[in-house]
């Protein structure tokens, strides 16, 4: 695909997107640019605001392979990267595959599970393949996980670790709709269009997975000048010594800013990256990257409001 056709792909996406989807523009941006860099995506929000539905909503837009995976206290790192059985017709193991084997995997309320189950994505979200018995498979391109976890409800939930947290290339907020997208989320409803049932809004796909593998090639062409190398890791290195964090950001932030900014730059129409985009990825990269001090939250702090101060600190490169 020519990189002067992302754009247009992009915006058709969200075009049917929104058909089901109301509102929620960063958080549907958000989930198709890492789609597009192939990176996975921390969704948190409250229940009922359209987490699972989004996901949905895009495995139709995507005409791709997808799996949905709720994860649950019993749920078995097994359940979810397959198993060996003994075939006594061939007398020999067979490998029966798991969900995780698909193009977009759904991980629902990824924090339900204990941290041995959540440890086997590890292999899979950084290295794209599953190590069973000795034996590793190699998983189909394009590849992503979109984990969703619940904020507010900490019951019967166990923390993501840290090194599978730092995987996840960006990090998505949920909040409650304004009254205007609520009432429209409403007349779905009355015009006789129910979100549980999407064949009654006319999606259409408008991607082949062959075709966002060619996408994500195509962006490899978006020019990052030196200047901006320069300003992604001057950011990511004022966090890490910012007197409100404790751990700061991993090389891997850096370089998933800037695998997100090359295909922001596409989706915007542009063959080059700027510092504006920079600014507008920042919060989506370094949020879930930065554990702040205890006193710091205690006063009220939040890691959104970190990355303003830094990317006040930091001064952007000029044209």
């Amino acid at each position: 695909m020519e990189l002067s056709n992302v754009a247009s792909v992009f915006n058709r996406a969200i075009d049917q997107i929104g058909k089901v989807v109301v509102g929620q523009q960063e958080l549907i941006e958000g989930v198709l640019i890492a789609l597009f860099s192939e990176g996975s995506v921390l969704i948190e929000g409250p229940p009922g605001l359209g987490k699972t539905l989004l996901v949905n909503v895009l495995s139709n837009t995507v005409s791709c392979g997808f799996s949905r995976v709720q994860f649950t206290p019993d749920l078995m790192p097994s359940d979810l990267t397959g198993h060996s059985i003994y075939d006594m017709k061939d007398q020999q193991f067979r490998f029966n595959r798991g969900p995780v084997f698909t193009n977009i995997l759904l991980a629902d309320e990824i924090n339900r599970s204990p941290p041995k189950t959540q440890a086997s994505l590890l292999e899979v979200m950084q290295e794209r393949q599953v190590t069973v018995d000795g034996t590793t498979h190699s998983l189909d391109r394009p590849f992503l996980v979109i984990a969703t976890q619940n904020p507010i409800e900490h019951e019967g939930t166990y923390p993501l670790p840290e090194a599978q947290v730092d995987r996840f290339m960006f990090k998505l907020l949920v909040d409650y709709p304004p009254v205007p997208d609520e009432v429209d989320i409403l007349r779905h409803y009355t015009s006789g269009k129910d979100p549980r049932q999407l064949s009654g809004f006319g999606l259409e796909a408008v991607l082949q997975a062959h075709e966002v593998a060619d996408i994500q090639e195509a962006v490899k062409s978006v020019i990052v000048e030196e200047k901006i190398l320069q300003y992604i890791v001057e950011i990511v290195s004022a966090s890490r010594t910012w007197g409100s964090v404790t751990v700061g950001p991993s090389p891997r932030a850096g370089v998933n800013m800037l695998i997100a900014a090359r295909t922001l730059a596409a989706c915007r129409d542009r063959d080059f990256v700027t510092p504006d985009d920079i600014k507008e990825l920042a919060p989506w990269v370094l949020r879930h990257r930065l554990r702040l001090r205890p006193e710091a939250e205690i006063e009220g702090s939040t890691p959104d409001e970190t990355i303003r101060q830094i990317m006040d600190s930091v001064e952007a490169p000029r044209s």
